[in-house]
């Protein structure tokens, strides 16, 4: 359950930078906002799974395949973002 409820924040957090890059950049800025969410969300990612290891005491092998599940589907919405949103 708790997989389910970071993923939605990353999409949550996307939706924020798709926001944010249709008020400051118009149709262009969604999408680079889409590409600038990548990076932001590995850290978000990253800081679950530092929390994982440290407060659950799962061990980092444990972790990891959650890690890549919880930083990849949020990445891939905006990777199809981008592709679709880029300008030709």
């Amino acid at each position: 359950m708790h997989t389910a409820i970071i993923i939605g924040i990353g999409l949550l957090v996307l939706g924020a930078c798709l926001l944010g890059g249709q008020v400051f950049g118009g149709a262009a800025g969604l999408a680079r906002a889409a590409l600038w969410f990548l990076p932001l969300w590995l850290l978000g990612a990253a800081a679950n799974l530092i929390v994982g290891v440290r407060s659950a005491g799962y061990g980092v092998s444990e972790e990891l395949p959650v890690f890549l599940v919880v930083y990849c589907a949020p990445a891939l919405a905006a990777a199809l973002l981008w592709w679709r949103l880029r300008p030709q």
